[in-house]
């Protein structure tokens, strides 16, 4: 045993010299440390062809659960893999060098190189996102929606939930953003983050850190969060940020959820926005008129054909499109139009608030400014701007920036479920085989696909789940893209340039 725990220590620190990963001068360090990782004292010299990184450390963290140097539990197996990977990783200082030392050269340069080393040391779950099921459809006249189904986030078993209950709290770090999590251990209840490193960003003054997400939902999905463990909150500063991420990182977009409950993110305590490089689909949908904003003649403003209110502005000057964003989020703020139930207030409870994303358009700035309302009502009592009950059956969960720009992030109950309906559809299954709230779901879709058969059901179910998601984007859409709401729309648009003249 000690010779097969020797091969993989050898091969592990050979192949992380080869990738240039550590120096040469680094390899008894490392070795020596992988050694008391798993409480070896002697080692031979063997080594095999074996040359993957995550390979070798599946077996190194094996090899600790055998000879009980860990116990066989999730949370166990993975500090002590992110304690390998920290072997292989800059410390945040040396990561920093090399990044800002590439960026001078090419911001591109720099984000592929921090992309990949968070490959490359497991930050980022690659292995576990290849599990996701992604695909794309068309819905109605807004081009295609992009769909994923989440399988990368593995499930904890019984007894690791049970210990995560009774854990001690703590208070450090505040929460799963805060900086402290660089090179945090870990415990049961807070995820390790030995390998976790932050490219600290000065956004006009304001310190900031880059990360990626460690299960991206797109390419290079990043996160870019305050020094500070403060609020999210939508105002000047925000955009001002937003802008000043694309204009250091003219590659990645830039966006931010929204501030208020339902229609905000699932992290509404420390201030962050998300980025990346990908293209969402609201990013390709066409315009349909262009308006004009009194005070901004500057800035160009147009109306995005899309399921949810967009108001896209675009100027060469940064500035320029900040004034304008801020101008229309805060009269938008305390905006009603009860023809259309949008209220801005329930006695001192507010309603609206945006989603806001910002991109380069060659050497111009763009600022998409989504409106969003969390209303509820009695007949809507999950909110009457969020999925109704009759898409929950594929989406209930809170619309945030992601779903906004036409990604849906669809929960993993799903793969079971719509194999169920697809052997439905075939004729394979009884109805009582099917989840009770896709029954009636899966009943239309009989009725109108009589054809259904092998070689067309994956398309079926993929066109169905994408018109779900069209449809959730509409039911949260503020000023339908209808005769009515592109009308209420234009009465906002009046009524902001009444008060701005």
């Amino acid at each position: 045993m000690i010779n097969a725990i020797s091969v993989t220590i050898n091969n592990f620190v050979n192949s992380a010299i080869e990738q240039r990963l550590i120096h040469l001068l680094d390899r008894h360090y490392v070795t020596n440390r992988l050694m008391s990782l798993v409480h070896l004292d002697e080692l031979t010299t063997d080594t095999s062809n074996e040359t993957h990184l995550l390979t070798l450390m599946d077996e190194m963290t094996q090899y600790a659960v055998e000879k009980k140097v860990i116990e066989d539990i999730g949370y166990a197996k993975e500090q002590f893999e992110a304690a390998i990977m920290d072997l292989i990783t800059p410390r945040p200082s040396q990561l920093n060098e090399t990044f800002w030392t590439l960026y001078q050269d090419d911001p591109e340069k720099a984000t592929d190189y921090f992309y990949h080393l968070s490959q490359t040391n497991d930050y980022i779950k690659t292995r576990n996102i290849a599990n996701n099921i992604q695909f794309s459809a068309p819905y109605k006249a807004y081009g295609d929606l992009d769909i994923t189904i989440n399988l990368s986030k593995p499930e904890k078993d019984p007894k690791e939930i049970a210990l995560a209950k009774t854990a001690k709290q703590s208070n450090y770090p505040s929460c799963l953003l805060c900086m402290e999590n660089e090179g945090y251990k870990g415990r049961n209840n807070h995820p390790a983050r030995q390998q976790h490193r932050l490219v600290r960003l000065d956004l006009d003054g304001r310190n900031y850190g880059m990360q990626y997400s460690p299960y991206v939902y797109y390419n290079e999905h990043s996160i870019f969060l305050s020094e500070q463990h403060t609020p999210m909150k939508i105002d000047r500063k925000a955009i001002d940020n937003l802008l000043a991420i694309v204009e250091r990182l003219p590659h990645y977009f830039a966006g931010s959820n929204a501030d208020l409950p339902i229609v905000g993110g699932s992290i509404l305590a420390h201030d962050h926005y998300q980025g990346g490089r990908y293209t969402f689909p609201m990013e390709r949908a066409s315009v349909y008129d262009t308006v004009e904003l009194a005070q901004h003649t500057n800035v160009n403003a147009q109306l995005v054909k899309w399921p949810m209110t967009v108001i896209r502005l675009t100027a060469d000057n940064r500035h320029d499109v900040a004034e304008a964003g801020e101008a229309i989020l805060n009269f938008w703020r305390d905006y009603s139009d009860e023809s259309v139930a949008v209220l801005a207030y329930t006695d001192d409870t507010p309603h609206n608030t945006v989603t806001p994303v910002a991109r380069r358009r060659g050497a111009a700035f763009e600022l998409d400014i989504v409106l969003r309302n969390n209303r509820t009502t009695h007949d809507h009592p999950d909110g009457l701007f969020h999925p109704h009950r009759d898409v929950q059956h594929i989406k209930k969960e809170n619309i945030g920036l992601i779903e906004v720009m036409g990604l849906a992030i669809l929960p993993p109950r799903l793969v079971g479920e719509l194999d169920a309906v697809k052997q439905y559809l075939l004729d394979a299954a009884p109805i009582t085989s099917v989840a009770p709230m896709h029954q009636e779901w899966a009943e239309t879709l009989k009725a109108t696909h009589p054809d259904a058969d092998k070689s067309n059901i994956q398309a079926i179910i993929e066109q169905a789940v994408t018109d779900k998601f069209g449809r959730v984007l509409e039911d949260a859409g503020v000023f339908k893209q209808d005769e009515q709401g592109i009308a209420a729309l234009k009465r906002f648009i009046d009524a902001f340039n009444q008060q701005h003249q």
